[in-house]
């Protein structure tokens, strides 16, 4: 039952609080079930909300003042998360930017950091049961603090549908919203790189999504006729300017999101694996994101080794697979972030895209570190010697164990 015995013992717990109804009736249920102190931390990471209401609402459910924490994380998260990824590529199943993954090992981080500073010896979130998030912020408490109590309601309650959440919010005088009474449509996910929407319409993979779950993007079809022409400097593998202005990284995501809504840039309509098991439809806007890797990889096209971009490219699956996952404070996220950093040291210089409807094109690149050679690749004698009589032998060393393989299908009649 909701007001059944809890689990465990618990005297304090710091709660993920969106200031949202089901994070709402988490907040009670702790206090009800549980009977113990609550403190809130609600973090702004760009989904584009106030956070004073937050604030208000745990004040007004019996939260000390000094039991409420509230904090903007912008910069930290693109600083600190999205851009290591972006330099690494990453892509999870081919296709998709981590936009979710990527920002649940930072607000569990600072769940942790705010439980010992006020001595609480819990934690709790508001993933369900059946998602990869409760993974995400479960492996990086005990990553952090390995004897943390864990409380996850969805895990515990029988509040499984929509009708006994409200009824529960109704016994304990939570504010319900009108538009919070009925079935939500769909579920969203917002911040600074990306909106995920996900569940009831969009649950059958062979319907198109509808116009209206959009929100970050406008329709590339009817976005506009002429492209806009961008330029990104990126300084050690970082975006640090567009159009030659130099930006804080979270102004800068902000502005390439801005100019990617603008021109339809970012949408996908995935069918993933989840971590738990089971395959699920989403979808994703991620305009700045989509822009910045396009840049990222067209400035690396100039400036990275062959073999360095070739093992970038091998490594990246599985970097973007423990994102995914959850394995963020992991020392094998760490082994391939060292190696993908290093990569880094000359990914400098300027990149020019052309945004048209849905699309992020690279058009032009250069760079001071540049390993392009005009000289070498031109179809005219060049300044450089090249002779192209060399290219012989190294096709008859790398074809001698083809041509073994060979005598051995013919001597024992194998064609």
């Amino acid at each position: 039952m909701a007001d059944s015995k809890p689990k465990k013992t618990v005297k304090k717990v710091v709660l993920a609080y969106s200031g949202g109804l089901d994070t709402s009736i988490i907040l009670k249920w702790l206090q009800t079930v549980y009977g113990c102190e609550v403190v809130t931390f609600t973090a702004d990471l760009g989904q584009g909300e106030e956070l004073e209401p937050a604030r208000q609402k745990a004040l007004l459910l019996g939260i000390k003042k000094e039991n409420i924490f509230v904090e903007d994380l912008r910069e930290e998260f693109v600083r600190d998360y999205v851009f290591p990824m972006f330099r690494a590529n990453a892509l999870y199943e081919g296709l998709y930017l981590l936009g979710t993954s990527i920002a649940r090992p930072l607000i569990a981080k600072k769940q942790i950091e705010i439980a010992e500073k006020v001595g609480a010896d819990a934690v709790a979130h508001g993933a369900t049961g059946k998602g990869n998030d409760q993974v995400r912020f479960e492996l990086t408490y005990y990553a952090l603090k390995p004897d943390v109590t864990v409380i996850a309601p969805w895990r515990e309650w029988d509040l499984t549908s929509r009708t006994k959440l409200i009824e529960f919010a109704e016994k304990h005088q939570i504010p319900i919203a009108k538009d919070k009474r009925g079935e939500a449509p769909f579920s969203v996910d917002a911040n600074l790189l990306h909106t995920s929407s996900e569940g009831k319409v969009l649950e059958d993979p062979a319907q198109d999504v509808p116009d209206y779950v959009f929100s970050r993007t406008v329709d590339p079809e009817k976005a506009p006729d002429k492209p806009t022409s961008i330029t990104i400097d990126f300084e050690r593998g970082d975006a640090v300017a567009v159009d030659g202005k130099k930006m804080s990284p979270a102004v800068l995501l902000k502005h390439l999101n801005d100019l990617g809504r603008a021109n339809g840039i970012g949408r996908l309509d995935l069918v993933e694996n989840r971590f738990v098991g089971m395959k699920s439809r989403g979808m994703y806007e991620t305009p700045g994101g989509t822009i910045l890797l396009a840049a990222h990889r067209g400035i690396e096209s100039i400036t990275l080794d062959r073999g360095a971009a070739h093992l970038k490219d091998e490594l990246m699956p599985k970097y973007a697979e423990l994102v995914y996952y959850g394995f963020w404070f992991t020392p094998e996220r760490e082994m391939l972030q060292a190696a993908i950093d290093t990569s880094q040291e000359f990914v400098t210089g300027r990149v020019t895209l052309k945004l048209y409807k849905g699309n992020a094109t690279v058009v032009g690149r250069e760079s001071k570190y540049s390993l392009y050679d005009q000289d070498l690749v031109t179809f005219e004698e060049g300044a450089v010697a090249y002779d192209h009589r060399d290219a012989e032998g190294f096709i008859k060393l790398n074809a001698l164990r083809l041509r073994t393989l060979g005598q051995r299908r013919r001597k024992l009649k194998l064609d």
